[in-house]
């Protein structure tokens, strides 16, 4: 598999280097090389079987649209960008290209997800106020994470509330920790998901990659696909 990533930073270094890993051909490209997705042409980008984009809010919207015009098949690991989910996910549909996107690659996010939702239905009546707790690094740039606005929103519909509160910390080069914490009167309960290094969000970009490859084109959330890895 021929794959290009987007994003030079320290997830997008640890993509490129498990994507070779994993017996993958691997070019990478920097912000300054794809300055406004000027190198993105469409016979640049003929030249790969997936795009993997780790790269900044202000960035990732032009190298999708870049990209998804000619075709392409792109996971997108970059968060911030969701308020033109629906324009991105329609452009992919307009020229037959795949989108899988997410707001976390770590398989143990995505449990957490699933455990979050049936925890927030089993107390649902119970008297129990839901608030949630992320820390990360003081480079990340979007606050609060995309982790945790997912996390808020799957508690949301499960428990029936309008709003989960969400406290962000970033400190030092912290890789990720995210709390869901529901307390009663009487108690408290805490969910909570460490990341050790970047390295789970890296294999769960490639492996998305290679699942992607695989499938017609489309639109896919990865909290949909995760287990068919």
């Amino acid at each position: 598999m021929r794959v290009l990533v987007l994003g030079h930073g320290k997830t997008g270094k640890l993509v490129a280097d498990v994507a070779a890993e994993r017996g993958h051909g691997v070019h990478v490209l920097d912000a300054k090389e794809n300055k406004d997705a000027a190198a993105l042409t469409p016979p640049f980008v003929a030249g790969f079987d997936v795009v993997i984009d780790f790269t900044a809010p202000e960035a990732v919207v032009q190298n999708m649209r870049a990209c998804l015009a000619t075709g392409a098949k792109m996971v997108i690991g970059t968060t911030g960008w969701y308020d033109k989910l629906a324009d991105m996910r329609g452009l992919a549909e307009r020229r037959s290209a795949s989108l899988l996107y997410g707001t976390n690659y770590s398989v143990g996010v995505q449990v957490m997800m699933q455990v979050a939702a049936q925890m927030a239905k089993s107390l649902k009546d119970a008297g129990y106020a839901f608030t949630i707790e992320e820390t990360h690094h003081v480079t990340k740039l979007d606050s609060p994470s995309g982790t945790a606005l997912s996390l808020a929103e799957v508690v949301e519909e499960a428990a029936g509330v309008a709003i989960v509160p969400i406290e962000a910390k970033r400190v030092g080069d912290a890789a990720g920790t995210h709390l869901l914490i529901a307390t009663s009167e009487a108690d408290r309960l805490v969910l909570q998901h460490d990341s050790f290094s970047r390295r789970g969000f890296a294999e769960g970009a490639v492996r998305a990659a290679e699942w992607l490859v695989k499938q017609k084109s489309g639109s896919y959330d990865f909290r949909e696909v995760f287990s068919k890895l």
